[in-house]
């Protein structure tokens, strides 16, 4: 028989493209149009409702850059259309390709009531249906000229609002009210659902033919004349393929509406507010008109913005989260960076977002959603099950550059070794729209058939493209038990994982951190952004350790609504296309401002506590925040300044200088450069022969894509060394510390370091001052370190992980860039080096070989110089210190970490301060000292063990306990909540929260 497969497989294209789909709203007829510009920032629509509107046209122009404007659309419904389905149709000029990255519009009622969004691939806006004839229209929609910012464009002025322009963007394309041939509509769907199932289908399988074959006929019923009038005709022939069900081994898919929406990215935060209104009232109002849509929200602080300014539509979405329909998933604040923020920072995303859905909704998330951040740490699965949560989904390692990843449903265990149930949904996106390609693939790719068969797809426009759309449940409802398709179900993330876990239960098991082989410039870029959130999260913690201390002195009130606001403002600037430097400059302006807000309000609330704790004198009195005692004052305690033992001196030799405090000896040549660290108790060169330390490089720094996200292994082919200088001077050349200084120019920057040899430490500083204006570069600085390490030990939240050194795989080699907190360490048994910093997160590590043999080099990246999305990311002056600690441990390296960012502060007052709590483990670390969230006025205590060890404690208090228990992370006892403070025992890497409640 004549194979003539191609030829009804065009004929169907070109009757779908040009008949069937423009029938569905042939009748038609304009609405008047009027329009009010209200500016570049938004008003509420009590402000639009009031103003003056001129005449407008489809074909007219609106819109610069970021700018607001408002259309009234009227007219009156044509009695002819009695008894039919009525919408109006707005097209503000929407381009290709996605939803969410382009204008948008919000429609109201003429008394200011929200509708619904208006996207690209979501126009209309109901009217009746059905409607009774000659009713009144009287629409406004806010128009959001959000400008097009596309990859591969180059560098953008786009990015703000400051370099935007005032060109209109825009052109007004339609308007329309007109009538929605439902008929035509449906089988417009039912065509589509085959065309794609037959795509998805080898030609060899009689499915595809007999699909084939009912679309012929169907085609043949079908008058292209009159498509509304011959529409149920052709649906009849589509009706015994559509009613085949699927076979019993058929992949199972359970899909969740959802609509990613990243909280700043190429817009700013403000616009995102507006994103989450439309989408949300979009959602809404779709689970009114189709009530087996369920739809899954992550990020609390959208919703408290929801609230805030769209009272109305949080309304709306409190109903349907009470009915089970509307599910808030994830309970984290935002969808956060998870490689960067600080462990207790990781532990507040939780807390905070865990507690916004328990207070407004009711609500337990069980699961931690982040389909769309960089990376996972390992320090994640724990704090999963102590916020109360049992399941993780992601789907971003499916974008590794190297190496597949092996399971999609799974057992993730952490660095302590918790593990919880981890789904990678095979669909490999979370903007599903329920395509056959997508859920054929979703079917390929899963990775555990034969095991399991059953994965999430999560579905909907993201982005401000307003989520799931009608198209996307007519789909559904056709793919729910089709021959030859997955069965789709639509059902909530709380029902996918019971069942999923349940079908599962010898699943494999991942150890250690989900590494991903992307986007590994995103430890550096946007560095004043990295230093704001560390300092950020470091004054938090003196902030709350110094008014814990005074109100159980009763020194002063505890500031709940003042940290609680802070710690979100810290938590916001987490999200994962802020911190890790992604977003446009519009966000890194605001994120500035936010920071030296943070750091001064802070401030000013530390030194208010540490006055009052130091009650009147003139004794100079040391406060120590950090963990660790420090020159005689007692961890996180105050007591008398102490000077140093010893000294640190400065001599001149051979066009250099030597340093020397009696445990180290440091050359520093004629060039600035580190030629000689000898350790003098061990008698031990830390450098290779030939070898000098604190060397900056420069590379060249172009990523094949993603200029802000990717650092390409290719960067290291090339490499220049700066050696030049304009001075190498000696600031002080006695005392508690010798400090030499080291100024250099390149191309159109310059750097200013200064050498620092504190008396009685292990330590070299290096404070450093860059006034950068390269683009395209990456700077590092290397110490090249005489130590054979296999591995190295990078902090991450409360613990570290062990990373090759070599690449002796692919998953090796794809780990040529690596993110560490405030320490990395690599060492041989028995002696080692760490390097701390205060402020810089991407490191690389690698072995090197010469005559004598080999050894270990660790860098840190300081500065990059991307310019896309930002064209003038990280240009300016950075401030950043980092230090090598000679002959350092594990150990070592946690003490000296905090204490690179916890400097003691110096107050007048009289006596000491006695620390609230304290341990006699230094394996244990107190991470964070605070009052009850509920103001109850008990104390809490995180610490954990920092070693990867078991350790056992006793932990004392300033103040008379009453009672003690052991808590989750929201300061809720647990089931086995008995703690003895004498005898406290923790696992390797455990986190114990303990609340004390005072007598």
């Amino acid at each position: 028989m004549h194979d003539d497969r191609a030829l009804v497989e065009r004929r169907l294209d070109r009757v779908l493209t040009e008949r069937v789909r423009p029938a569905v709203h042939a009748r038609a007829v304009p609405l008047q149009v009027e329009v009010w510009h209200a500016g570049l920032e938004p008003v509420p629509v009590d402000r639009a409702l009031a103003a003056t509107y001129a005449p407008a046209a489809v074909g007219d122009r609106w819109g610069p850059a970021w700018g607001t404007s408002w259309f009234r659309l009227t007219g009156r419904v044509p009695e002819a259309w009695a008894g039919s389905t009525v919408e109006a149709l707005v097209d503000l000029g929407f381009t290709p390709p996605m939803p969410g990255f382009q204008c948008e519009g919000m429609a109201y009622l003429a008394d200011g009531t929200p509708l619904k969004g208006v996207n690209p691939r979501n126009t209309w806006v109901p009217v009746g249906s059905p409607v009774d004839g000659g009713e009144r229209v009287d629409l406004l929609v806010e128009a959001a000229a959000n400008p097009t910012i596309a990859f591969g464009g180059g560098p953008t002025a786009l990015g703000d609002v400051t370099t935007s322009g005032d060109a209109p963007l825009y052109v007004l394309t339609r308007v329309d009210l007109a009538v929605r041939e439902v008929e035509v509509w449906e089988l417009v769907h039912d065509l589509e659902v085959l065309q794609q199932l037959m795509a998805a289908l080898d030609a060899r399988q009689p499915r595809r033919w007999e699909v084939l074959r009912a679309v012929e006929r169907a085609l043949d019923r079908l008058d292209p004349a009159d498509v509304p009038g011959t529409a149920k005709a052709a649906r009849a022939e589509l009706g015994d393929v559509l009613a085949s069900p699927a076979h019993a081994s058929a992949h199972r898919v359970v899909a969740v509406g959802h609509a990613h929406i990243d909280s700043a990215w190429l817009w700013p935060l403000r616009e995102t507010v507006r994103k989450v209104a439309r989408t949300a009232a979009n959602v809404t109002a779709l689970m009114d008109e189709h009530p087996e849509l369920v739809f899954a929200m992550s990020q609390a602080q959208q919703l408290a913005w929801l609230k805030q300014h769209s009272p109305l539509v949080y309304e709306r979405v409190r109903h349907h989260v009470e009915a089970g329909r509307f599910v808030p998933v994830g309970g984290m604040w935002v969808e956060s960076d998870t490689n960067m923020p600080g462990g207790e920072a990781l532990a507040r995303q939780l807390v905070h977002g865990k507690r916004f859905f328990l207070e407004e909704f009711g609500v337990e998330c069980r699961e931690v959603w982040l389909p769309d951040s960089f990376g996972y740490s390992g320090a994640l699965p724990q704090l999963v099950r102590l916020a109360g949560a049992r399941w993780f989904l992601t789907q971003k390692i499916c974008w590794n550059q190297t190496n597949r990843f092996p399971h999609h449903t799974f057992d993730w265990e952490g660095i302590d070794g918790t593990r919880v149930f981890t789904h990678f949904p095979p669909v490999d996106t979370y903007n599903s729209e329920l395509s056959g390609a997508e859920l054929a693939h979703a079917s390929a790719n899963f990775a555990e058939k034969g095991r399991a068969r059953t994965s999430l797809v999560p579905f909907g426009h993201g982005d401000g493209g307003g989520g799931p759309t009608r198209e996307m449940l007519a789909r559904a409802r056709r793919t729910a038990d089709l021959e030859g398709s997955p069965k789709v179900r639509i059902g909530t993330p709380a029902e996918f994982f019971t069942a999923a876990e349940a079908e599962y239960p010898d699943r494999p098991v991942w150890s250690g951190e989900l590494y991903l082989e992307l986007h590994r410039g995103t430890y550096t870029s946007q560095a004043r952004t990295k230093r704001g959130n560390r300092r950020g999260e470091h004054l938090l913690r003196e902030a709350e350790l110094w008014s814990a201390t005074a109100a159980v002195a009763d020194l002063a009130d505890y500031p709940y609504e003042q940290l609680d606001r802070l710690w979100k403002v810290l938590l916001l600037h987490q999200f994962h296309d802020i911190l890790p430097g992604s977003s446009i400059a519009w966000v890194y302006r605001e994120a500035d401002a936010a920071y030296a807000g943070l750091v001064r309000e802070l401030t000013e609330l530390i030194d208010a506590r540490q006055r009052a704790l130091a009650g009147e004198g003139t004794d100079v009195l040391s406060f120590n925040a950090a963990p660790h005692a420090r020159d005689g004052v007692p961890a996180l305690g105050a007591g008398p300044v102490r000077a140093p033992e010893g000294r640190a001196v400065v001599s001149a030799q051979h066009n250099g200088f030597v340093l020397d405090n009696g445990l180290l000896r440091i050359v520093v040549d004629e060039r600035g450069l580190v030629t000689s660290i000898l350790d003098l108790d061990a008698d031990r060169e830390a450098l290779p022969p030939g070898a000098v330390a604190n060397q900056l490089q420069l590379h060249p720094d172009l990523p094949n894509d993603w200029d802000a996200w990717d650092v390409d292994s290719f960067y290291r082919n090339t490499r220049v060394d700066l050696v030049a200088t304009t001075a190498v001077e000696v600031e002080r050349w006695a005392g508690a510390e010798a400090v030499v200084r080291v100024d250099r120019a390149f191309g159109s920057s310059r750097v200013s370091q200064r050498l620092r040899l504190g008396a009685g430490q292990r330590r070299l500083d290096v404070d450093t001052e860059v006034d950068w204006h390269e683009a395209e570069k990456l700077l590092k600085v290397a110490f090249p370190l005489d130590v054979h390490a296999d591995r190295s030990a990078a902090e991450i939240q409360f613990g570290h992980v062990h990373r090759p050194v070599h690449a002796n795989t692919s998953w090796d080699a794809a780990k040529f860039e690596i993110c560490a907190h405030r320490w990395l360490h690599v060492g041989e048994p028995g002696y080692g080096f760490a390097v701390v910093n205060d402020s810089t997160y991407g490191h690389d590590v690698t072995r090197h070989r010469d005559a004598h043999g080999s050894g270990t080099t660790v860098r840190l990246s300081l500065l990059r110089a991307p310019r896309f999305p930002d064209p003038h990311a990280d240009q300016g002056v950075h401030r950043m210190s980092y230090a090598l600690v000679v002959g350092a441990d594990i150990a070592d390296a946690v003490r000296e970490g905090y204490r690179a960012n916890l400097p003691p502060r110096e107050v007048t007052g009289s006596g000491t301060v006695a620390p609230l709590v304290s341990v006699d483990d230094p394996a244990v670390v107190v991470e964070a000292v605070k009052l009850a969230d509920d103001r109850s006025g008990d104390v809490v205590v995180r610490l954990y063990e920092s070693l990867g060890g078991r350790a056992t404690t006793r932990l004392t208090t300033s103040f008379p306990v009453a009672a003690v228990r052991v808590t989750d992370l929201l300061e809720r006892p647990l089931d086995d909540a008995a703690a003895d403070l004498a005898e406290l025992r923790l696992r390797p890497f455990q986190v114990l929260t303990l609340r004390l409640a005072r007598s």
